[in-house]
């Protein structure tokens, strides 16, 4: 399953990195200051500590929650990584998000920074999730008609409609 970009998956991710690199806490051993944590901040507007506190309840950092990740456990993570699936994310992207792992992603950040990258530092982090909003956006630009095959559209359509109706003989 891919990801769905649209406009609030795209300005999620941007408002987390804006937040991480304003300097909000961050610490990767903290489940609510983690790369996921801090979407997780943004996406709920719930505190790390409550993120924290119900990511404990349950065995795993984000990658295995993510995978376990099932509605009927009751578990409070679980909801808010329903909230993320439901965003546009997969549970593949919440592990790629932590480890900063999508192939598709990196691609886009130039080789010898990519080499030196480390999923446990913030400047990464926010690398990362600008890298991935950015991803998303020219997926989503490119299912927009461009102008022209708009406005071919609607010429077309004005010709049909002055042309009327064909009779079959």
């Amino acid at each position: 399953m891919l990801t769905t970009p649209n406009l609030t998956l795209i300005d999620t991710l941007r408002e987390t990195a804006k937040r991480l690199e304003a300097g909000a806490d961050y610490n990767w051993c903290h489940m609510g200051r983690c790369n996921c944590g801090h979407l997780a901040q943004t996406i709920t507007r719930l505190s790390p500590a409550e993120i924290h506190e119900m990511a404990l309840l349950k065995a795993g950092d984000w990658s295995t929650q993510s995978v376990e990740h099932c509605t009927s456990t009751g578990y409070t993570i679980d909801h808010i990584i329903e909230t993320m699936l439901e965003l546009g994310l997969t549970r593949q992207d919440i592990v790629h998000i932590e480890r900063l792992s999508d192939q598709r992603v990196l691609v886009r950040i130039p080789l010898e920074r990519r080499k030196v990258m480390n999923h446990k530092n913030r400047e990464d982090v926010v690398l990362y999730m600008r890298s991935f909003a950015d991803m998303l956006e020219d997926e989503l630009l490119s299912t927009v008609p461009n102008a022209e095959t708009l406005l071919g559209n609607i010429e077309y359509r004005k010709h049909e409609e002055k042309a009327g109706p064909v009779l079959a003989l």
